[in-house]
């Protein structure tokens, strides 16, 4: 048998993982994680501490909330280590539903959103042991209007639009 690459290990744990939250299956979200896991999601401080604060989590604020239907995921890069995983991606969806995780108490705008995250992501013996997830929450609120940006340091959109496009101008120096 051919034992399997650290990538090839890593993208199984964390491809698992990601699949339970997308069916929205709080259970076999749970059974991917670590004993004593954590999540932040740093923009909003949202998350859970332990077993019992992810199950929390995972069962009031993101199952059934994770992202509308329209949402796609665009890898720009995955880095791996033996202990954790990073993914710089742009996630793109239209604001439908309620993101409590994301934007707590907003209702949904109808807007478009196009936000570059980072994902770091702790593996601890087969199972996802952390997940710290970064995003621009200035540039999601310009998207859904609710910051104006007039005379701040803020693209909206276009952020994601230099990720995938680093010839883009410079939108304040040019």
């Amino acid at each position: 048998m051919v034992e399997k690459s650290l990538q090839e290990r890593l993208d199984e744990v964390f491809g698992d993982h990601m699949a339970a939250e997308t069916a929205g299956d709080l259970e076999s979200t749970l059974a991917t994680m670590a004993p004593n896991p954590h999540i932040v999601n740093v923009p909003t401080m949202i998350g859970g501490q332990g077993a019992d604060g992810v199950r929390s989590f995972y069962a009031n604020r993101l199952i059934g909330q994770f992202f509308p239907p329209d949402v796609e995921f665009e890898t720009i890069s995955r880095t791996y280590s033996e202990e954790r995983l990073v993914d710089e991606l742009i996630i793109s969806f239209t604001h439908t539903t309620r993101i409590d995780w994301m934007l707590p108490g907003l209702e949904p705008t109808g807007k478009r959103v196009e936000a570059v995250f980072v994902v770091i992501v702790g593996i601890d013996d087969g199972k996802v042991s952390y997940e710290h997830i970064n995003w621009d929450q200035a540039n999601v609120l310009v998207q859904l209007g609710l910051i104006d940006p007039t005379g701040l340091p803020l693209v909206g959109a276009g952020a994601a639009a230099k990720l995938r496009d680093p010839s883009i101008a410079d939108p304040f120096f040019g």
